[in-house]
């Protein structure tokens, strides 16, 4: 349950179009996600699972999580206890399924640019800001709307619903 919207952290830096099958290999769809996360991105940067700490930022590029909507991509990724995702633009699904299990994410046009791995960066989710605190640099991205914030506060779309805290839900 996400009560504070900023997240400051190492940042890990990927391109553009990295596939949900980059996040979960075949080989590991059968396993929790906490198993999952030990094999996240390693086609993509093999530093990545062995070395990701928790609050860590992953910064990518146009078109993250494109290919198949595999739901447990994002458990996955989860499950490796960074603090969030920002990219030039996401996977419609895959920016979806992200809210739907509360990993926070912004998308920010520029981003890639601004950035380097290993830099310190901050993110703020409720205001769509981004600082790289290693180079002075920061931009603004597109703030997610009033309800993907409640979404994101409650832990995800079933709290959310569980919660009644969202437009048209009655009081039982």
């Amino acid at each position: 349950m996400a009560t504070n919207w900023v997240f400051q952290g190492r940042c890990w830096k990927f391109g553009d179009n990295i596939p949900t099958d980059a996040l979960t290999p075949t080989h590991v769809m059968f396993k929790t996600p906490k198993e999952m996360a030990a094999f996240v991105l390693e086609t993509v940067n093999p530093e990545f699972p062995k070395k990701v700490r928790p609050g860590d930022i992953l910064v990518a590029g146009r078109n993250f999580g494109c290919s198949s909507g595999r739901a447990l991509a994002t458990k996955a990724l989860a499950a490796t206890n960074i603090g969030a995702v920002v990219a030039e633009q996401f996977s419609r699904t895959f920016y979806r399924n992200c809210l739907e299990i509360g990993l926070p994410l912004l998308e920010a046009t520029g981003v890639s640019a601004l950035v380097d791995d290993g830099d310190e960066v901050r993110v703020d989710i409720k205001v769509a800001t981004f600082e790289n605190l290693t180079t002075g640099k920061s931009l603004q991205g597109t703030p997610p709307s009033q309800f993907l914030l409640r979404m994101l506060e409650a832990g995800g779309l079933i709290p959310l619903l569980k919660s009644g805290n969202f437009p048209g839900a009655s009081a039982r």
